[in-house]
């Protein structure tokens, strides 16, 4: 059998292994019982998005060869912003389709008319302000810059981006998904970019933990009085 000063140390490494754990053990349940029991759709906030979207068509456009850019033309999108047609250019310029003219940026009256398009109708906005950084941890964090934030009169306050020099939507956030954005942090234990797998810290927590259930394992089987009645 097991000396009962080396059983001791095990319990004692068992005990503080969990109380050093129990918190992150505890962050891990939560979340993963948040996340089974929400609908990934409501979280990236389809429910307040418009789903009847009219595709408009346009004529008269300039052809492609008549833009006027520094750079030969690799890519090329026609695009409609507030009822307007426009070139997006190389992923980097918009042109005006009938008449050639560069478009530096879309204004805060288009980008509130993009919004009040992709978004849904009963939903009504209450200010517009331009971003042009974010922080690591900002909900619009790895998205195009600078961009339009509309805010809207909702409970879940409820804000929609948009690109500023192409007039693209880019995301709806709201008070679920920042729950959501925080648990998966504390799920994944990347505090910087929330999706790295591979972080130190995750790993020595994923190892600890494998130790805790073992010395668990090993408690029980040096305690237990079937495994003594089997050994005599």
């Amino acid at each position: 059998m097991v000396k009962r000063q080396t059983a001791t140390k095990i319990r004692k490494a068992h005990r503080y292994l969990g109380l050093f754990l129990g918190i992150q053990f505890l962050l891990w349940t939560v979340s993963g019982l948040y996340f089974s029991w929400t609908d990934i759709d409501d979280i990236h906030g389809d429910q307040f998005r418009n789903e009847n979207i009219d595709v408009l068509s346009f004529n008269d456009l300039i052809k492609p060869s008549q833009i006027e850019t520094k750079e030969s033309i690799q890519s090329l999108e026609l695009k409609e912003i507030a009822g307007q047609p426009y070139y997006w250019v190389n992923d980097k310029q918009l042109f005006d389709a009938t008449t050639g003219a560069i478009k530096s940026e879309i204004t805060t009256s288009e980008a509130l008319k993009i919004a009040e398009k992709n978004m849904h109708p009963e939903l009504k906005a209450e200010s517009i302000e331009k971003i042009s950084e974010v922080g690591n941890h900002h909900e619009y964090r790895g998205r195009p810059l600078p961009a339009y934030v509309v805010s809207y009169e909702h409970s879940q306050n409820v804000k929609a981006y948009i690109s500023v020099k192409d007039g693209s939507f880019q995301r709806v956030r709201h008070r679920s998904w920042r729950w959501f954005d925080f648990l998966w942090m504390t799920h994944t234990m990347d505090y910087e970019g929330r999706d790295d797998f591979n972080t130190i810290i995750l790993r020595a927590f994923s190892l600890l933990g494998l130790i805790t259930v073992l010395s668990g394992f090993t408690l029980w089987f040096i305690s237990s009085p079937t495994i003594r009645k089997i050994k005599k």
